[in-house]
């Protein structure tokens, strides 16, 4: 195993939540100001993820006082403090470069909701099938 491959995973983060291109996530990053830290969030929409592993990246954006602004975060990154899915986009593309050109209710997207699987149906007894003869 190269030493590179060995510092990164001692590097990367144990748990990384689970979200995917179209979800509204809010990001929450730690701001250093003199010899005080704070956090801030940045809420928006995800637009693109890039890169694997180490490297992985993700893009989010939203509209500021009718200007969008987006910004670049690494998943691993130890100025970022936590990451929280609002909600899941539907979406069918893997990039959404086309949200920049769009304003206002153009922007929205459908939300994806998790259909919980079926569990086991109880079949239909003989008795119902023979009382309607």
């Amino acid at each position: 195993m190269n030493i590179i491959d060995v510092i990164e995973k001692e590097q990367m983060k144990k748990a990384t939540p689970h979200f995917s291109v179209g979800d509204q996530v809010d990001v929450s990053v730690k701001i250093v100001e003199g010899d005080k830290e704070r956090i801030q969030i940045f809420g928006g929409v995800v637009i693109a993820k890039n890169g694997g592993g180490f490297k992985e990246t993700f893009v989010v954006r939203r509209i500021v006082q009718g200007e969008g602004v987006e910004r670049v975060f690494p998943i691993h990154s130890p100025k970022i403090a936590d990451i929280k899915v609002i909600k899941s986009g539907r979406v069918r593309r893997a990039k959404l470069y086309y949200m920049r050109k769009r304003t206002s209710k153009g922007t929205r997207l459908q939300e994806k909701y998790e259909t919980p699987s079926p569990k086991s149906v109880p079949a239909k007894s003989d008795q119902s099938q023979s009382s309607s003869k």
